[in-house]
């Protein structure tokens, strides 16, 4: 993912600290009519541009929004590689020249003379001066030029007043007064210390990129996992395989035993078990027969299947989890503020204390005074380069935006999943949320001068225009019992109430009670029966024709088997469930208790569930909300965390910050728990970059030698600086191996 298609000298960064966007500034270059690929950076998504390019505020290197599985440019790796191989070789020698005297029972005069070893520390040094470390000089200018001070700043100064000096005091000495020569009364150089820091940035740099292309890799790996060819059956029923993306919504697909079902689709005919565990987290195969939905690169068993191809392409549940997951690893958590304010201020502050730091050494410091305070300075640069403090957190957002995915968790941003853990209030959703979503007609109660089948029959000639899941069980019942199709006329949906139309010049209504009072029907005759229905968990719907009750009929919808001990789980995390529902209060009151739920609303319209959650949040609690209809997204949106069922609807997934592939509340236990695992993560990563530069600047000062004689050498600041930010990607990638189950 890391591709560079014409610039093989753009360095990545060590992520180092980024400077704030300026307000009302537009940092969106992509024009509207452009296809093509759009590249971004992972620390500021603001940014964009149509083609590679680097980031104006942190000076790293662009990435492609889009994920493929085009073979990865390692373009820029190779070159950074490259780099370092070249400055390793070359720095190697100019360490012996310049400390080889070091060694006890070593003479360098006697081998090499003083003034030779000085040249040919030059001649060694600036090619991975001004080669190897070209690029980080580059983006030092441009830092300064753009007014966004980064770590490219301190890089590019603390290498350069290290190599500059250097050259100077090699070919003209004698301009340096005594301030800046040693017993010897020769002027110190400092080639090995600028040649070490190129060289062990490069290295931090080359360790960097390899463990962002393994994070990476877990994008690439939900990609990977769709087949690549589909059995289509023609018109004739010849069957052949085509490329997948040939395959067209509604086309007819054989799955044999052990492929890949290739698409998303409803099964047509046969029977078989489904292994979805790479998209759901869930081991246990999944039993499908006619009728039931399939995922697309989830694994067939040992049955064979038909099936009806319902999502292809971009449309498909595995492109809209890559999708999510590549939008999520690009997003900011809140928490990544705290890096943000703290870089705001925080180059500048380090070049004030590297002045500070060579102002004491050159007034207080031993001879050569203008050495030491050189040297300090530099240290002081280099070491406090805050690449780690950049890392700590998109790489911890990045490593559990995959962990996630692979667990049937797809975060649609970092805000989510730092969020989340502080839920204390969970809204659910009865319907497909609680339940399975796909009810069954078990009732049909006829009024006087009316019998069943008239009363079932009328009513699913009504529901057939309805998108509610309790029309379809009502249709499907009268389908069952082979009932006459009759036509409806002037059709009406009331929201939150039922259906009305005209059937034979007759008006029909079929709703719930406040239907019916709106109509002025007198229900009498069936209340007692219909709270009967209601105590058992049925939903039970009036039926009545020109204004005169005939009857009702009572839809089930099972519950979940994993809903209980789905719900009895978040109550040990702490959490109050509370239930939001249409159906009446007896109705919801016989699912609460069945299911142990603390709150509940019933006779809920879908206009009003934004409401509820309001109400909630001005008590003082942190909501979520879990739902997976169309009526469900506006409470999504105004919950602090919206929770989508995968098995829902495409608006509800958009509204939400949470999306369930496998469509069930386990799931939230998982992302949850992932959410907490990864705040802990990014919280340690903070603690640490902070350390680190809150040590590293006053002992690279040299606090340390008045008590002890103790110094930082900018070779040891380079490498520590380098391996901090290693250390910072290594926990980060321990996210991997967190159980969420």
């Amino acid at each position: 993912m890391n591709a560079h298609d014409d610039d093989a000298s753009e360095p990545h960064c060590c992520h180092g600290d980024h400077a704030e966007a300026e307000p009302g500034k537009n940092y969106d270059n992509v024009p509207e009519e452009f296809d093509g690929t759009v590249y971004t950076c992972p620390m500021h998504p603001e940014v964009r541009e149509p083609g590679p390019a680097d980031c104006p505020l942190c000076g790293m290197a662009l990435e492609p929004e889009t994920v493929s599985l085009e073979p990865e440019d390692t373009t820029e790796l190779d070159d950074m590689t490259r780099r370092f191989w070249v400055g390793a070789a070359l720095t190697v020698p100019i360490l012996v020249l310049a400390m080889g005297g070091m060694i006890p029972g070593v003479d360098m005069d006697a081998w090499v003379p003083h003034r030779v070893r000085v040249w040919l520390e030059m001649l060694l040094a600036t090619p991975v001066v001004l080669w190897c470390g070209w690029p980080f000089l580059v983006r030092g200018v441009k830092s300064v030029q753009r007014r966004a001070l980064n770590m490219f700043t301190l890089i590019g100064l603390g290498v350069s007043v290290a190599y500059v000096y250097s050259v100077v005091a090699t070919v003209a000495p004698g301009i340096f007064p005594p301030s800046f020569r040693g017993e010897s009364g020769q002027v110190g150089v400092y080639f090995e210390a600028a040649a070490m820091i190129v060289t062990l940035v490069l290295l931090g740099q080359v360790m960097e990129l390899r463990a962002r292309s393994s994070t990476n890799q877990a994008i690439r790996s939900l990609l990977e996992l769709a087949p690549n060819t589909a059995r289509r059956i023609d018109a004739d029923g010849n069957e052949h395989d085509v490329p997948l993306d040939e395959v067209e919504v509604g086309d007819r697909l054989r799955v044999r035993p052990g492929e890949k079902v290739p698409v998303d689709g409803s099964v047509v005919e046969g029977r078989s078990s489904i292994d979805e565990s790479m998209l759901t987290g869930e081991s246990l195969p999944v039993e499908k027969t006619a009728g039931d939905e399939v995922i697309g690169a989830t694994v067939n068993g040992t049955g064979s299947l038909i099936i009806e191809a319902g999502k292809v392409g971009q449309d498909s549940m595995l492109s809209q989890i890559v999708r999510m997951v590549a939008r999520a690893s690009r997003s900011r958590a809140p928490i990544q503020g705290l890096a943000d304010r703290v870089a705001a201020w925080f180059v500048p502050a380090v070049i004030l204390c590297a002045l500070i730091a060579f102002l004491a050494w050159s007034v207080w410091g031993p001879a050569p005074a203008m050495s030491y305070a050189l040297i300090n300075a530099v240290a002081v640069l280099i070491i406090a380069c805050p690449c780690a403090l950049g890392l700590a957190t998109p790489m911890s957002i990045l490593v559990a935006s995959g962990k996630g995915a692979s667990q049937g968790v797809l975060f649609r941003d970092a805000e989510a999943i730092q969020t989340l853990r502080d839920v204390d209030t969970l809204v659910v959703d009865k319907t497909g949320t609680l339940t399975e979503g796909r009810p069954k007609l078990t009732e049909v109660v006829a009024a006087d001068g009316f019998d069943d089948a008239t009363v079932l029959q009328i009513a699913a000639a009504l529901e057939r225009g309805s998108e509610h899941p309790l029309a379809e069980a009502i249709v499907e019942g009268a389908r069952e019992r082979e009932l006459e199709r009759l036509e409806v006329e002037d059709f009406d949906s009331i929201t939150g109430q039922g259906v009305t139309g005209v059937i034979d010049g007759r008006s029909i209504a079929l709703g719930n009670t406040a239907l019916m009072e709106a109509e002025k029907i007198d229900l009498t005759a069936l209340t007692d029966r219909a709270e009967d229905l209601r105590g058992q968990g049925r939903t039970a719907m009036f039926l009545a024709v020109d204004g005169q009750p005939a009857g009702l009929v009572a839809v089930a919808d099972p519950i979940k088997s994993t809903t209980a001990e789905a719900i009895a789980a978040l109550h040990e995390e702490g959490l109050e469930i509370v239930m939001l529902t249409g159906d009446s209060e007896t109705t919801a009151r016989a699912v609460a208790k069945e299911l142990g739920i603390d709150e509940l609303f019933a006779d809920v319209r879908p206009d009003q569930k934004a409401d509820h959650v309001r109400r909630l949040q001005d008590e003082g609690r942190f909501v979520a909300m879990a739902g997976d209809g169309i009526n469900d997204a506006p409470a999504l949106a105004r919950a602090q965390v919206g929770i989508a069922m995968g098995t829902g609807t495409d608006v509800a997934m958009e509204s939400a910050g949470v999306t369930l592939v496998k469509g069930d509340l386990i799931g939230i236990i998982r992302a949850r728990r992932l959410s907490e695992a990864t705040m802990r993560n990014i919280k340690q990563n903070l603690v640490f970059a902070f350390g680190y530069n809150s040590l590293g600047v006053p002992i690279a000062a040299g606090v340390l030698y008045p008590f002890f004689g103790l110094l930082l050498s900018p070779m040891i600041a380079a490498a520590a600086m380098s391996f901090s930010s290693v250390s910072v990607i290594g926990n980060a990638l321990r996210l991997r191996r967190v159980s969420i189950d």
